[in-house]
Formats: structure tokens, sequence, C-alpha cells
């Protein structure tokens, strides 16, 4: 089963001020009479924004594959798409272990369908989020949402695969009509694999939501 490393918990720790915020807010959108009246997800609806904005309401805790191999920052502030940080993900491709690896987002963290939990994302048509890479012709195999099975599986699945990276900002879309979007632990993911990339890769990410 993938794990968190121990750094990466610690710094998965939020605000006291943050979490309180993303409380209240996932009370006030996921309230049964909120969306009974509206039927409509509020948007834009971020996986991240910025670091630690209250508004982001999926947790990078699904660390996959050969996790020694990722360097992991989503507070990194040089030439953000926009706000003040973007995230800087690495990978560096070991000939021991598994030849891939990815992460993702998840609510609640850590949730590989053994648990119940999810967000009702029923409303959005479609993830866009932006990308770029260090140098230009980085490969990631995929980028996905949903598709956490197990006991809690979630309700759908939709990929966009794979995509080559430039290394200016563009804006990448994955489509959900029609889509079951009622039940998702799994807000977003991506995975790279080492044949694609035998010398590793850099790239950012940045303003992932749903609309």
């Amino acid at each position: 089963m993938p794990f968190l490393p121990r750094k990466v918990l610690i710094r998965l720790k939020l605000n006291s001020y943050c979490r309180i915020a993303r409380i209240v807010l996932l009370l006030l959108f996921f309230s049964p009479s909120l969306r009974a009246e509206t039927d409509t997800l509020p948007q834009p609806f971020y996986v991240y924004s910025d670091k630690d904005s209250p508004g982001n309401f999926f947790y990078p805790s699904g660390w996959m594959g050969n996790v020694e191999c990722i360097e992991f920052d989503d507070n990194w502030v040089i030439k953000p798409h926009s706000g003040s940080s973007c995230i800087r993900l690495t990978y560096n491709p070991s000939n021991a272990g598994l030849k891939w690896a990815g992460i993702y987002w998840q609510n609640p963290p850590n949730n590989w369908g053994f648990k119940e939990g999810s967000l009702d994302l029923t409303g959005a048509r479609r993830l866009t989020f932006w990308a770029r890479g260090e140098k230009g012709g980085e490969v990631i195999e995929k980028f996905r949402i949903g598709g956490i099975i197990g006991r809690y599986p979630d309700s759908t699945m939709a990929s966009l695969s794979p995509v080559v990276l430039t290394k200016d900002w563009a804006k990448y879309i994955i489509d959900l009509t029609d889509k079951d979007l009622a039940y998702i632990s799994g807000g977003f993911c991506w995975v790279v694999k080492s044949e694609d990339n035998p010398d590793g890769l850099i790239f950012y990410l940045d303003d992932i939501r749903y609309e």
C-alpha cells in the first residue's frame, strides 16, 4: 500500500487558522440544505490555489510507486502561474524498486478507499490546471481525477494521458461531462515513468481546480 514519508507528514500539518477556515467552508459548501437548494458546486473549487490556502480542498497525501524518487515543494515562489506560489515536483528515477511514481490529492487524507469519506463534486464540468516543465519535453504518463478503488471507491475516473510538457505554462483540461462525481476522494493525480524520463524530470503545477 502507498505510504507517506514522515518528513512529508510533518510538512502537511496545516496552520490552525487555515484548518478552521477550511472546515467552515466545507460545512457551508457541502451542507445538505445548500446542495438541495442549488444542486451546484461552488466554483471555482480548488485542489490547489496557493500554499495552505483555506480554499484547497484536497491533500497531497497519496504518494505512490517509488516514493523515494519524489521531491515535493508546494510553496515554490519562483515564477508561479498566479498567486504567490506553485508546486514544484522532481522525479529522480532509481535503478532499484518500482519504475514509476506519483501523488494523489485526497480528501480525506490518506484515503485509498478503505474508509468512508469523500467530496460530492456534482455540478463540475471539467478539471483545469496549469503545468510546465523545467526544460520542456517532460513526459507525464497521466493526469487523473477519481479512480480510487476499495471498499468505498470513487464514483468515476477521468484521465489525460500522456502529456508532453512545454517550458512555458500551459492550461490543461480533463473533461467531466456526464461523469458521476457524487463520491470523489481522489481529487487529482499525476504519474510518471522512468522509461519516459530516464534522466528524471522537474515540472510545476498551479491553479488546479474544478469548474
